[in-house]
């Protein structure tokens, strides 16, 4: 039988290593997870050049934009059903993780996507047994608001 992981801390840690390491789009981009909670979020990833989507500008690709905020709207969903696996198994977590996904996302872009790093924020506005709505932000190194985004995620 697989260990249960009996504390929120050992859970978010757990999710923490399944959303840097286990998701191969995440690995593309260099999402690393600063801060994580059951209500919040903060991810990091560097500006590279295959991640930009004006030559000319060297401006970050809007799509880039979009799956990190959709990405980071995500994790935020995960975290916010850990409260009620207590005691559940890394195998009993990990496939209810597995089973989240994006019913809506809306993204608007702000500004162009200068910067050396970013960094996205969720926030969960609102999670219940099937649902959870995300608000996200996406700031560039100088923490100029780049885009906002509001994400719904089905969780049960």
């Amino acid at each position: 039988m697989a260990e249960a992981l009996d504390t929120l801390s050992a859970q978010l840690d757990f999710l923490r290593k399944w959303y840097e390491q286990q998701i191969p789009f995440n690995r593309v981009i260099g999402l690393q997870v600063e801060t994580l909670r059951v209500d919040f979020v903060s991810i990091r990833f560097s500006m590279r050049e295959e991640l930009i989507g004006n030559a000319v500008h060297g401006i970050l690709h809007g799509g880039v934009i979009s799956s990190v905020l959709d990405a980071t709207g995500g994790l935020a969903a995960a975290a916010s059903i850990l409260e009620k696996m207590q005691g559940r198994s890394a195998e009993e977590i990990a496939t209810r993780i597995a089973r989240i996904g994006t019913i809506d996302l809306r993204v608007d872009f702000l500004r162009p996507g200068r910067g050396e790093f970013f960094r996205a924020k969720s926030a969960i506005m609102r999670s219940g047994n099937k649902v959870a709505v995300t608000r996200m932000e996406f700031f560039s190194n100088k923490e100029i608001l780049i885009a906002v985004g509001t994400g719904t995620y089905i969780v049960g």
